[in-house]
């Protein structure tokens, strides 16, 4: 039996971190196409890459404090506690972005699975191992891992909805046993040792009993606030942390002593010294910002925003430190080897510390937007670096491992001149982009000297007056809030709407992301010195009454503006004006397909509708962002017999709530007509019970909007005795209210019932130009529906006369001496036609309500001769 290797490679050990860490690059740079992307930036970083080095790493010092040797079967035990931590990571980040609670919930359970196997280890270790020195440093080991399924536990139930305050409390509590227990009391155990290690000095002689002393402190910090986030008022919260910080504190004075026997002299030590008063800093502003936060909605607002500066400044830094000094004493090799990693990874170490360090103090800072993301990617390049220069050491390494001769490099200890030059080349680094993000965006400075200056010219106060809002149901409430002349308005808003998404839009600039049900959000409105109107900016909701009025009480009279709530939001031109009916589409134009579906003989069929959102050409040169089932407008058309069961899955991967209604079906709406919110999904299964031509639609409010803007289709059930014919054609009449072009319908001419044009199956007159095809003496069947919103319908064809007419699920005309010349549809309502045409040529179909003929309701069949 061989003995496991201690040091070199090992693929398992040492890769999982790097690909976590490239994960969290790839999503920093391409969040605004994906899923919860803050949400998943902090995970990536702290579940993938911090807990798998908490696994490796405290088993090493375990081992090594201890003096336990790992048997023979150790290194396939620990391999397997790592991929079960990280497969266990990635299920619960696929199942918390796809919004699949399941999932999210295996990959907890896996998660807490390998932490307490960790753990377990680690207590018969210490339980076997002979008194030492050291063993206070395990401890913490074992306290942090039986905090992560308390952790796990909070964020299952996160996942799976949390409304109201609860949310933001179990958020808070979540945060607090993860950051403060998992990763915090690991790394403070571990720098007791490691941080003299790492300055290449003794360990302080009171090190190992001040660390006994705080575990305590630390632990019932931690329970205090994470019990008061969950039962208590957020001042408890704040004592929690406070004695969280009094804790570290017991801690840092050997550290501090440690630091100034020898200074920190490379970038291992820099970062975690960096980490450190990140984390110290935070926890003082948390203390205080939460303990005197009123509502447990400003609490879990003041820190989520603090969760990225613990996330990069406190985690990211002590992890990449740890690494950068751990990783050449793993790789091994002797001496030469060991200097030459350990001087790829220094390269760069103080303009990398000052860079990272720089930019997260002007993201604390109140600056523009766009300088905070000028910023933001400084600060993810000085983190990212460590990527590259992992395996440029690494290669360095095996280099040296082949050449009798030491590498070339600096000598370590570089001059103390060279150091600050690049300390500063960094922070230079960083107010160049703060006057490039200036320069850029002139607007920049306004927005500065916004922040800071009140409304209008009225004295600011100096007092915060806080309001919480809820939306729900089409309306703010309270809808009016009342703020004293030159108080700084907070808004606390919180979606209390079961189904629909939200937000708030002020019209002073300030405005709130959009917000899934449950959710909240605080808005900072700056100072008040003026009446102040805002809206939630979903299309049609502030024309459904969704707005609210800030009125200043004590400003001057000149001071305050009217209100026009019907008022549009902005002058914005409007694709209308580019719309032609006499205009052809372009030589590729490919016209919506009239066929109607061949009917096959499956009694249960399954369609899934993705809601989209997609731009598309409505008439020649005329785009509009249209709201969509499985990418087209009219839907794909369901086509079946009476008895057959339909069964469709919705998912919405728009940006707002999405509902669908089948007419063909007869079934309480409640559960499947109901709106879900984005990333959410529901089954809908009807069986057709009736003949006839139904609408589908969806129905969440404004219900005109979402059928206007795209979001309907046809299901054709046929009559069991209907004959057959040689050609079967489908057309759904829709209204376009155009807005801007590339933009969404225009809720003002929809409220006002006025239809820039009238078209079949969401394009103008493409039927002109792509004529439906026929021969003389064949049966043609036309298949109707009008889907609204507003217009009814006469449907005709210029030169043909009826034979049969089917209207709403019955025969109005059957084959005889009588003839028919319209269908008349209502909105809602359709039916199909039958004829057979008398000789070639070409023959018109419109609507005969003949204005909307004339705005692009209109098409041509071509008849051929047999």
């Amino acid at each position: 039996m061989s003995r496991p290797t201690r040091r070199g490679f090992w693929p398992l050990r040492d890769l999982p971190v790097v690909f976590w860490l490239l994960a969290t690059v790839v999503v920093a740079l391409a969040h605004p196409a994906l899923p919860a992307p803050r949400w998943l930036l902090v995970h990536l970083l702290l579940l993938g890459a911090v807990s798998h080095a908490i696994l490796v790493w405290s088993r090493h010092f375990a081992d090594a404090l201890l003096r336990t040797a790992p048997g023979p079967g150790d290194r396939r035990a620990q391999s397997r506690r790592l991929l079960l931590l990280n497969g266990g990571a990635l299920l619960v980040m696929a199942g918390v972005t796809q919004a699949i609670w399941p999932l999210a919930v295996a990959g907890a359970v896996a998660v807490v699975a390998a932490v307490v196997w960790h753990g377990a280890v680690l207590a018969l270790h210490l339980h076997r191992s002979l008194a030492g020195r050291f063993r206070s440093t395990v401890r913490y080991y074992l306290a942090a891992a039986a905090l992560l399924p308390v952790g796990a536990a909070l964020g299952t139930l996160l996942a799976r909805g949390l409304s109201g305050p609860l949310h933001d409390r179990a958020t808070l509590a979540h945060a607090v046993v993860n950051v403060l227990g998992w990763m915090g009391l690991t790394v403070v155990g571990t720098l007791v040792t490691l941080w003299p290690t790492m300055l290449r000095t003794r360990i302080a002689e009171d090190a190992e009993r001040s660390a006994r002393r705080a575990l305590p402190v630390l632990v019932a910090a931690l329970v205090v606030a994470a019990g008061g986030a969950l039962t208590a008022p957020p001042w408890v919260v704040g004592l929690g942390l406070a004695g969280y910080v009094g804790g570290l504190a017991l801690v840092a004075g050997a550290l501090v002593s440690t630091a100034r026997n020898r200074p920190p002299s490379s970038y291992p030590a820099w970062s975690v010294a960096a980490g450190l008063l990140w984390l110290t800093g935070c926890l003082v502003v948390a203390a205080v910002s939460v303990g005197t936060a009123g509502t447990w909605l400003e609490a879990g607002e003041r820190f989520r925003w603090l969760t990225p500066f613990l996330a990069a400044g406190f985690g990211a830094q002590v992890l990449l430190g740890a690494l950068s000094y751990l990783i050449p004493v793993a790789l091994g090799g002797g001496a030469v080897p060991v200097r030459a990693v350990n001087e790829v990874l220094d390269r760069g170490g103080a303009l990398r510390i000052a860079v990272v360090n720089a930019g997260l103090l002007v993201c604390v800072l109140p600056v523009p937007s766009l300088v905070r993301v000028l910023a933001s990617m400084l600060v993810l390049a000085g983190l990212a670096a460590f990527v590259p220069l992992l395996f440029l050491a690494i290669r360095a390494g095996r280099r040296a491992r082949r050449e009798p001769e030491p590498p070339s490099g600096l000598p370590p200890g570089r001059p103390a001149g060279q150091v600050a030059g690049l300390a500063a080349t960094g922070v230079a680094v960083v107010l160049v982009a703060v006057a490039a993000g200036v320069a850029v965006d002139p607007s920049a400075l306004a927005e500065v000297r916004a922040m800071s200056a009140p409304a209008g010219d009225v004295a600011a106060t100096g007092s915060t007056t806080t309001v919480r809002v809820e939306a729900h149901d089409m309306r703010f409430t309270p809808a009016t809030i009342d703020v004293p002349a030159g108080d700084r308005l907070v808004i606390e808003l919180v979606n209390t709407d079961p189904e629909t998404v939200h937000d708030l839009v002020l019209a002073t600039g300030p405005a709130t992301e959009r917000l899934a049900p449950g959710e909240s959000t605080t808005l900072d409105a700056g100072v008040v010195g003026a009446d102040v109107e805002g809206w939630c900016s979903v299309v049609g909701h502030r024309q459904m009454g969704m707005t609210l009025d800030v009125r200043v009480v004590g400003a001057p009279p000149s001071e305050a503006a009217p209100h026009h709530h019907d008022a549009p939001a902005a002058d914005v031109a409007s694709a209308a004006d580019d719309l032609d009916f006499a205009a052809a589409p372009a030589d590729d134009f490919t016209a919506h397909d009239p066929v109607l579906p061949p009917l096959t003989d499956e009694p249960l069929r399954r369609f899934t509708f993705p809601v989209s959102e997609v731009e598309r050409e409505v008439a020649p040169g005329v785009t509009q962002q249209l709201w969509t089932f499985a990418g087209t407008a009219p839907g794909p058309v369901l086509h079946g017999r009476v008895g057959d069961v339909f069964e469709i899955t919705l998912v919405n991967d728009g940006t707002i709530g999405h509902s669908i209604d089948f007419h063909a079906g007869a079934l309480a709406p409640d559960e499947p007509m109901r709106t879900i919110a984005p990333g959410e999904s529901l089954v809908y299964r009807f069986t057709a019970t009736r003949a006839g031509i139904w609408m589908y639609h969806c129905s969440t409010m404004p219900m005109s909007a979402h059928i206007a803007n795209g979001m309907f289709g046809a299901v054709v059930i046929e009559p069991p005795d209907l004959a057959p014919v040689d050609r079967s054609y489908l057309l759904v009449q829709s209204e376009l209210y155009l807005g801007p072009q590339g933009g969404p319908v225009d809720m003002a001419k929809l409220a006002a019932e006025r239809p820039d044009a009238v078209v079949f199956n969401g394009y103008a007159n493409q039927y002109d130009a792509r004529p439906l095809t026929a021969r003389v003496g064949e049966r043609v069947r036309i298949w109707v529906l009008d889907a609204g919103p507003n217009r009814a319908t006469s449907f005709h064809v210029v030169g043909g006369q009826f034979d049969t007419v089917y209207a709403e699920g019955d025969h109005l005309l059957r084959p005889g001496s009588g003839g028919s010349q319209a269908l008349a549809l209502a909105p809602a309502q359709g039916g199909f036609v039958e004829l057979e045409f008398p000789e070639a040529g070409h023959y018109p179909f419109v609507s005969h309500v003949m204005v909307d003929a004339e705005r692009g309701a209109h098409g041509v069949v071509e008849v051929t001769a047999p």
